[in-house]
């Protein structure tokens, strides 16, 4: 079971990720949004989105350069694992605490409000909710952290995930002996990316980078300046 949550079930996870965003979208591209509720309900919006959104951004790319990062180039910069570990646990800590209080305060509109949980799906609901348990779980492996500073555990994790990216058929081996909490959190993060595709999670992936270099200005008129420009081609085509 080892061997195939963490040996096989990372292929299968980022496999369908990555097909099944293409699929969707070609097939339902109008169902690729973030179907923000602002419009319903502006309360606790603003400051919960951008506390969850600026925490999980942190705390991604802080994985994504901590976990993919090849040990020899930390090596030749001089950075030692132990140095890597506590700056992993202090800036992924409060970044993911960021993000928890930012996820509970959306997760408490979404569910308190009638009018937004009616028009949430179960997928909404169902993600956020495991995006919370995910952070949680996430803090949770700081205390188990704290307790292994030399950073070998780090190092585990990061030969681990290289593994899975370089197709080491060992690469499952490298986590045996890691702690449960670390082994839920993996699990749940592959699980994510499992799902992801069929929530509302793809919108992350068309970040609007090209609205700052938008060529022009929007113009915007008032009805009655519509209508009186209207009214006034109307007169010069009668005249």
């Amino acid at each position: 079971m080892h061997e195939f949550l963490f040996g096989i079930y990372p292929y299968i996870c980022l496999s369908v990720l990555l097909v099944g965003s293409i699929v969707r979208y070609e097939r339902d591209p109008f169902t690729w949004k973030s179907s923000s509720s602002q419009l319903l309900r502006r309360k606790q919006l603003i400051a919960g989105s951008v506390m969850f959104h600026v925490g999980v951004l942190i705390v991604f790319f802080g994985h994504l350069v901590g976990l993919l990062t090849p040990i020899e180039i930390f090596d030749i910069l001089g950075i030692g694992h132990s140095f890597k570990q506590i700056l992993a646990i202090v800036v992924g800590g409060l970044a993911g605490i960021l993000a928890l209080a930012g996820g509970l305060m959306l997760l408490h509109r979404r569910l308190s409000d009638p009018r937004i949980r009616r028009t949430s799906s179960f997928a909404d609901i169902g993600i956020l909710v495991l995006l919370v348990v995910q952070l949680i779980l996430g803090l949770g492996t700081i205390f188990i952290s704290v307790q292994h500073l030399e950073g070998g555990q780090m190092v585990a994790f990061m030969a681990w995930s290289l593994g899975i990216f370089t197709f080491d058929f060992n690469a499952a081996s490298y986590i045996a002996t890691a702690h449960p909490i670390f082994k839920i959190h993996i699990f749940l993060g592959l699980t994510i990316f499992l799902l992801f595709p069929f929530t509302r999670l793809v919108h992350m992936l068309s970040a609007p980078v090209g609205y700052i270099f938008r060529p022009g200005y929007q113009i915007v008129r008032s009805r009655r300046n519509v209508a009186t420009v209207e009214s006034n081609r109307g007169a010069g085509r009668q005249g």
